[in-house]
């Protein structure tokens, strides 16, 4: 199918031609039939297969033909997990909004507080947001849902692993009736507290899924090496010089090990940055947006990374640390071969990491085909990086300067 067969409003259709999309993809086309005739719809697919653009095209082709002219509050609400997809979404909703005059806002912590209040008090027709600064902005009377026409949860599975439910529900339940409104809600996975969510908040939606029970695309080649913790940096390493990896994410289970790896790997030349939840925002974006174009070959992340961003011409995945979460892995690998690209994902399985294995395994209902790396893969003249000698502090005590004073107090 393509786009200039859907019958779109003119703007929307220029929109869509200069973003440069032609044809939909799998999950574009079995929605748009129901998504634009007003049916609710909860949507899977594998990450990367297009759901962004799906409910964003049918979010702008409903406000475009129910036009009432400006108002004050906003007319469609899309809900985000992670501050970095609200800011996808929002980059992409310009693009494919540009033409259909339409104010549209996101609403995530860690930027300036009073000027999203302040452009959220001044009105938007499309808000895009996490939960928290929505519910903040909304106790203190900024915005209203009360005319609220469309509504897109994101990631809905990622809302419960982050602890977002009771905060979602809140939202929902200020919301129009569900009859009064549409109900789009699309994730890479739709388990049973979702579709719990989605028959409590949804108008019988319709369940879509575009991959059947395969959880991984095709088009990535999975490899898992098993290696000895003390192995992996040297076979990483070997891999990066192997495989000519042009743009990689490396993902973490921890903060603290994703800023070891990063210092080790500029220590040997490997360019990189790494992000994660206690990163400032307006460095997370900068660090990004330097990935994005292309400045930055290599990025370190942690989960908080794994789910909705889209990042042209990632070539390479690499799992340093198998997640403990199986879901997280097809998350991850998903970075990859995004819209029909090919792409590969490399795991290391460690004495720890390969408890995980059996269960992500199962999730994905395949065995991950497994390499054993030759001894010349491994590099063993890598430059160590040198720790900084730790200080004794020194004890002051109340009264003296560098020793603790035994006199007692005055009576």
């Amino acid at each position: 199918m393509r786009f200039d067969e859907l019958a779109l409003p003119e703007s929307l259709g220029k929109g869509i031609a200069e973003a440069g999309f032609t044809e939909c993809t799998p999950i574009q086309e079995m929605t748009f039939p129901l998504t634009l005739n007003g049916k609710d719809v909860a949507g899977r697919g594998q990450t990367g297969t297009g759901k962004t653009a799906a409910f964003l095209i049918t979010l702008f082709d409903r406000l475009l033909k129910n036009d009432q002219g400006p108002g004050q509050n906003p007319r469609a609400l899309i809900l985000a997990p992670t501050r970095e997809l609200v800011v996808q979404i929002h980059q992409d909703a310009l693009l494919l909004g540009k033409h259909c005059g339409f104010s549209v806002q996101a609403v995530y912590g860690g930027v300036d507080y009073n000027k999203q209040r302040d452009d959220l008090r001044h009105g938007a027709d499309v808000v895009i947001g996490t939960p928290g600064r929505l519910i903040d902005y909304l106790k203190q009377k900024v915005y209203t849902l009360s005319d609220v026409e469309m509504l897109v949860i994101d990631e809905a599975d990622r809302m419960f692993d982050m602890g977002f439910i009771g905060d979602l529900r809140f939202i929902l339940r200020r919301l129009p009736t569900f009859d009064k409104r549409q109900n789009l809600m699309f994730s890479a996975t739709l388990n049973h507290r979702v579709m719990e969510l989605a028959y409590e908040f949804m108008n019988m939606p319709e369940k879509v899924s575009v991959t059947g029970d395969q959880m991984t695309a095709d088009n990535i080649e999975e490899i898992l090496f098993h290696v000895s913790r003390k192995e992996k940096f040297p076979l990483l390493l070997g891999l990066l010089r192997r495989e000519g990896m042009e743009r990689t994410m490396i993902f973490v289970n921890t903060k603290r090990e994703g800023e070891y790896l990063q210092s080790r790997l500029i220590a040997n030349d490997q360019p990189c940055r790494m992000i994660s939840g206690d990163v400032a925002q307006e460095k997370r974006l900068r660090i990004m947006r330097d990935f994005k174009e292309g400045k930055l070959p290599m990025l370190i992340a942690t989960d908080v990374a794994s789910r909705g961003l889209h990042i042209e011409g990632v070539s390479h995945v690499v799992n340093y640390d198998l997640p403990e979460d199986c879901e997280d892995y097809v998350h991850r690998i998903g970075r990859t071969a995004r819209a029909g690209a090919e792409g590969k994902a490399i795991s290391l399985a460690d004495e720890q990491g390969v408890l995980s294995l059996e269960a992500i395994e199962e999730y994905i209902g395949h065995p991950i085909p497994t390499e054993w790396a030759e001894d010349e893969l491994f590099v063993n003249d890598f430059k160590h990086v040198v720790k900084p000698k730790r200080t004794k502090p020194v004890q002051r005590g109340a009264f003296s300067g560098s020793r603790r004073s035994t006199r007692p107090f005055p009576k």
